[in-house]
């Protein structure tokens, strides 16, 4: 897709730190961006910036007003991102927190009896939040098995579970260990038909960085992302709440103003890295459309995002010149199937004759960091089913090149050789 723009590709990949080396290693490919994606330059100038202030929001005086100005600033430039209807922003520790924070608040503010309700698919932020606050709040935490085989879940496998006093609802929008996507919209909608007051949250982490976020759409309650998996820092999370779900009673200070999530002096500069991701994602769309608006330029970003990266995957799946791909390379099994259409810029794969922490220790001999998945508690829930102790992640995202998949394609040529 960004071929066809001359010169797109390097200046995207120039708005990055670190594209192709990092001070530990020198020269690298970084395949592992479902851990951790690449930072915007722009990140690091604003964290020094507001790094350095030492001012705080809510005073009067003039810089106190500008770090406001700022947070409002990057609240608006998330409703560019996100798109919601209504409802609000607020940051936290980190997205993990935050999904325990809203799991928390919507188990203990509805009625006691019923169903808080999710699946087999989800990330232990979820699991695991959902297990200790359903019981808390005099509910059962029920899990929907999802289809391993796919590696995603869909409206099938929750609707046997729907209950009308299912109470709250817990979707994962893309899986971090088979990198499939999932309906949000139609698993929302069919949990609205039959409990239309429960309260729905969605883990999209792992999503947000693919871009084609439009929380509208969804007909849900809360989405969580980690800023970090989506070209930001690391040291916040993101959280939106619809209208319902902000006047819920949930921990705050005493006396605070009514809607308040944040608690202490929040870092003015989470807030306004994000809305440098933001900025970038408008620029990058305004390649892919003659629109001015900033909503409509954002969502042609994430349309060629989607693009780009699924040429990346079938070139990682299929092979690439005369460079086998993966399911061409006898005893390599990739998770969720090859031609799987939910997948989300990762590749996830074993290898009969090597375990993966091997191969992942050889890829990155060969200057190309890839991750090992293991059956503990991040990933059991994936590999357990599918019988395999670990696997190789290799996760992409839209400033991968085709000739780093080839680069990746020749050292698993030659290590399944080996």
């Amino acid at each position: 897709m960004f071929d066809t723009k001359p010169g797109l590709m390097e200046q995207i990949r120039d708005r990055f730190a670190h594209v192709d080396s990092d001070p530990f290693q020198g020269e690298r490919i970084f395949f592992e961006n479902a851990g951790g994606a690449l930072t915007l330059k722009s990140v690091v100038a604003t964290t020094a910036e507001f790094s350095a202030i030492p001012d705080n929001q809510g005073r009067e005086n003039v810089a106190s007003a500008a770090l406001s100005a700022a947070i409002a600033r990057s609240k608006e430039d998330m409703r560019l991102f996100f798109n919601p209807e209504g409802g609000l922003f607020f940051v936290g520790e980190s997205g993990t927190e935050l999904l325990f924070r809203l799991i928390r608040s919507a188990c203990l503010a509805t009625p006691a009896g019923g169903r808080v309700l999710g699946s087999t698919l989800e990330h232990p932020a979820t699991r695991s939040a959902a297990s200790r606050y359903a019981p808390l709040g005099g509910k059962t935490h029920v899990l929907v098995a999802h289809d391993s085989n796919r590696g995603s879940v869909d409206l099938a496998a929750y609707r046997p579970e729907i209950t009308a006093d299912t109470r709250v609802a817990t979707i994962l929008h893309t899986s971090p260990v088979s990198g499939m996507g999932v309906d949000v919209a139609g698993i929302a909608a069919g949990i609205r038909a039959v409990a239309p007051d429960c309260l729905i949250i969605v883990d999209g982490i792992q999503h947000a960085a693919h871009g084609r976020l439009d929380l509208a759409a969804y007909g849900i309650d809360g989405y969580v992302i980690s800023p970090y998996k989506a070209f930001s820092r690391h040291g916040y999370g993101v959280a939106w709440v619809s209208d319902r779900f902000a006047a819920l009673p949930h921990d705050a200070l005493l006396g605070a103003p009514a809607g308040s999530w944040e608690f202490g002096t929040r870092d003015t500069g989470a807030y306004a890295t994000f809305s440098d991701v933001v900025a970038y994602f408008d620029w990058l769309g305004s390649h892919f459309t003659a629109s001015e608006a900033p909503r409509d330029r954002i969502v042609a970003a994430g349309e060629a995002i989607h693009a780009h990266e699924a040429t990346l995957t079938q070139a990682m799946l299929h092979g690439s010149g005369n460079l086998p791909g993966l399911a061409q390379i006898p005893g390599v099994t990739i998770l969720s199937g090859v031609d799987n259409p939910l997948r989300e810029g990762l590749v996830s794969f074993s290898f009969e004759r090597m375990a993966a922490p091997e191969i992942v220790a050889l890829l990155n001999d060969a200057g190309i960091r890839t991750h090992t998945r293991k059956a503990d508690h991040y990933s059991a829930n994936i590999l357990d089913p599918l019988g395999l102790p670990s696997c190789v992640r290799v996760s992409l995202c839209h400033y991968n090149t085709v000739a780093e998949v080839e680069r990746f394609l020749e050292a698993m040529r030659d290590i399944t050789a080996e």
